[in-house]
């Protein structure tokens, strides 16, 4: 999840006596980060990114060196409704940051309209569209929410621009990863991918020219769906759970 960096997550495992190093984890908010800092590589002063999305972008974005507005960390003022001013000053771009050449768009849980116009604006200046991914729900206390892909579709319809997602399965997000770990993917055949979305984890692995794929019934697809695929893609393999994995181990 975009909502979280690398360290968040960290914290996480930690928590759950799971011992992992922060290189070791690669989400879709550190994906956009190497993607816009090592492949991108806009040149300063215009190389600034809005962000339309959590602290997790923030912090990725920091941790390349990346400049940025927009976010929670940054300006808190757009956290608010639109006035009849701010249509004028966003109009005539004088409430626009002219070093912005970047808009990357993931979840986020503070969405207004006062955002979206500044994104939307920017996008009309030539701003490159990124998003973190396009998951068009996140599952949560064992339902279904609006996913990232959901927040930031007010843009591709306004826009009417489709953003490069650095998330699964975008094949951008299989090259930042390259970019980082390209000693690690000299033989993706030897790589497993597991996930429990048969259209974002699995393609991934599929179109990514991994070795296998590994479904878990831990999430979003059916076991239905593990069964007969969708849209020409189903796993190598599935489980009901990770735990699963540990019973084969010890048999």
């Amino acid at each position: 999840m975009a909502t979280k960096s690398r360290a968040s997550y960290k914290s996480k495992f930690d928590s759950m006596n799971i011992s992992v190093e922060v290189d070791e984890i690669f989400g879709s908010a550190y994906s956009a980060a190497i993607y816009i800092s090592r492949i991108l590589a806009h040149p300063p002063p215009k190389n600034k990114v809005f962000i339309l999305g959590e602290r997790g972008i923030s912090d990725e974005l920091d941790s390349e060196g990346v400049p940025h507005i927009g976010g929670p960390s940054d300006d808190p003022s757009l956290d608010r409704p639109i006035t009849p001013q701010d249509y004028t000053d966003i109009a005539s771009g004088s409430a626009l940051d002219p070093h912005v050449s970047i808009v990357l768009a993931g979840l986020d849980f503070h969405v207004n309209y006062l955002k979206l116009s500044h994104a939307f604006a920017y996008l009309q200046r030539g701003a490159t569209f990124l998003a973190t991914n396009g998951d068009s729900t996140l599952p949560y206390a064992r339902g279904l929410f609006p996913g990232a892909g959901s927040i930031l579709a007010p843009l591709v319809k306004a826009s009417g621009k489709e953003p490069l997602h650095l998330g699964k399965p975008s094949p951008a997000m299989m090259t930042a990863i390259e970019g980082r770990f390209s000693d690690l993917l000299k033989d993706k055949g030897r790589c497993c991918m597991v996930g429990d979305r048969v259209d974002t984890d699995i393609r991934f692995g599929v179109e990514g020219g991994l070795g296998g794929t590994l479904g878990v019934l831990t999430g979003v697809s059916s076991k239905e769906e593990f069964v007969q695929g969708k849209d020409g893609v189903r796993p190598s393999a599935f489980v009901d759970s990770l735990g699963d994995l540990l019973a084969v181990n010890d048999g």
